[in-house]
């Protein structure tokens, strides 16, 4: 009996000591952590229909902004509940999201935004481009609520194009000619002067003449946040763009926007965030964690952080996930697994781009199992001299450190693996890719500068161990 105690006692010692040490080392020993910190929505079962408010559903001529929000704010101001849109097509202009509304969509709700400038105006407290400002009330808006969502079979239709928002961005292929409004015609300079030079944000005023197109949904200091099963399309701007908020769920969500700058979902200077079980397919990053531009992603020091995706499938898109470019305030703690990428138009995998006017820390991210197709770039980019031509104050310098991918596999690419870093200092280290299988790789299979400390350990390209 005592020998018997004695095994007994030695077996628990041993999977204490060994198991122990293995929890502790492993990169995703917080990640359960972070999942049950996301705080989620909740909402009583009372039911305000739009139609009973005045909304009309099916002529483009009627505009139920008015009457959608003066259902949200009776709904918020009798204590909640959920905010339907019952089946049709419904044109509008900018909604404002209050707490403890759930806008719900029925399937087979269409709601349709007007592409009239002047309607989204006055301008709202927002960022745009990592820059705070006044700009155009974004479609569909929310500062400072709490509990609020956006749910439902339903389809949220910006109705972006190359003839209304999208050639405002200034480029032929979208629909510029000489004389129209847009981004580059003053606008975006002017609102960089402002925060290069630390203008006051009460003096941010931008105007339509600036042309600085909305977002589609901005969600801006909110607390639990739930955007599920809708389906968002050809977004003037960014998609969904959740700022200075925590407590944030993306599910089921289908994005399709390929319009320019078309983001499918950038939380910035957001704490607590999952985005799962849903797909992008975007002009631009599908998905961009960001944390403010410049200065003022340095003043606010507020970074991104605990942020968690899976489940999901990218198509087109500059990068399926991407960290940057405006990430002044920083970021940590990013993990993405069970995720599926294929598309000739799809760029990179994993995307990390920043430079010397950002500054910031960007540290302890996480991905496994990865499926791709194919990209178009790199698996893996990590690039510290992102837009080397910016005009803007420089000598802030970033910081890339301990990056783990795990089991990521690619059919095919320009590259594996791609490190810029820094000539003067190398602030990209603890790089680790493992269990890794990239073939047609075309060009080079690694290509390093401005790095250390980047370990590579089973990875294969094209066949052959990389050392």
């Amino acid at each position: 009996m005592k020998q018997l105690t004695l095994v007994v006692s030695f077996l628990l010692i041993s999977v204490y000591s060994f198991g122990g040490n293995k929890d502790q080392n492993s990169p995703w020993n917080n990640y359960s952590q972070v999942e049950q910190q996301v705080q989620k929505t909740s909402f009583p079962d009372r039911v305000y229909k739009i139609t009973d408010f005045g909304a009309i559903a099916g002529q483009d001529s009627i505009l139920c902004h008015d009457a959608i929000n003066l259902a949200i704010v009776t709904c918020s101001q009798d204590g909640g509940g959920i905010v339907e849109i019952p089946a049709g097509t419904y044109y509008t202009g900018p909604i404002t999201l209050k707490s403890n509304v759930n806008l719900h969509f029925e399937k087979g709700a269409v709601l349709k935004f007007s592409t009239e400038q002047s309607l989204y105006f006055p301008a709202v407290l927002t960022r745009w481009e990592g820059l705070d400002c006044y700009n155009a009330h974004p479609l569909i808006y929310a500062y400072g609520e709490t509990n609020i969502a956006i749910t439902g079979e339903g389809v949220i239709d910006g109705q972006g194009s190359n003839q209304s928002w999208w050639k405002m961005c200034g480029a032929t292929k979208f629909g510029y000619t000489p004389g129209i409004v847009s981004q580059k015609t003053g606008g975006r300079a002017r609102l960089q002067m402002y925060g290069e030079n630390g203008v006051p944000i009460y003096k941010r005023v931008m105007t339509p003449e600036d042309g600085l197109r909305p977002q589609l949904i901005n969600i801006v200091r909110c607390n639990r946040v739930k955007i599920e099963d809708v389906e968002l399309l050809n977004s003037p701007f960014w998609v969904i763009h959740p700022l200075l908020s925590q407590n944030i769920i993306v599910n089921r969500v289908k994005i399709m926007n390929h319009g320019p700058n078309g983001d499918g979902c950038d939380p910035e200077s957001c704490k607590n965030v999952i985005i799962e079980n849903s797909s992008f397919e975007t002009g631009d990053d599908c998905i961009a964690i960001k944390s403010g531009r410049n200065l003022d992603g340095r003043k606010w020091g507020i970074p991104s952080e605990n942020i968690i995706i899976r489940n999901c499938k990218m198509k087109d898109g500059h990068g399926g996930i991407v960290i940057g470019s405006e990430i002044s305030g920083g970021f940590k703690n990013l993990y993405v697994e069970n995720c599926e990428m294929d598309s000739p138009n799809l760029d990179r995998v994993l995307r990390i781009k920043t430079n010397t006017c950002r500054g910031g820390v960007i540290e302890d991210i996480f991905l496994r199992n990865i499926k791709v197709g194919q990209c178009g770039e790199a698996v893996i980019k990590i690039n510290l001299d992102y837009e080397h031509n910016e005009d803007c104050h420089r000598g802030f310098i970033p910081t890339v450190r301990n990056v783990y991918v795990d089991s990521v596999t690619c059919k095919k690419s320009d590259y594996g693996v791609y490190i810029i870093g820094l000539k003067e200092s190398t602030q990209v280290y603890n790089i680790n890719i493992t269990n890794c299988n990239f073939s047609g790789v075309k060009n080079q299979k690694v290509s390093i500068t401005g790095a250390r400390d980047v370990k590579f350990k089973n990875l294969l390209i094209n066949g052959k161990e990389v050392k």
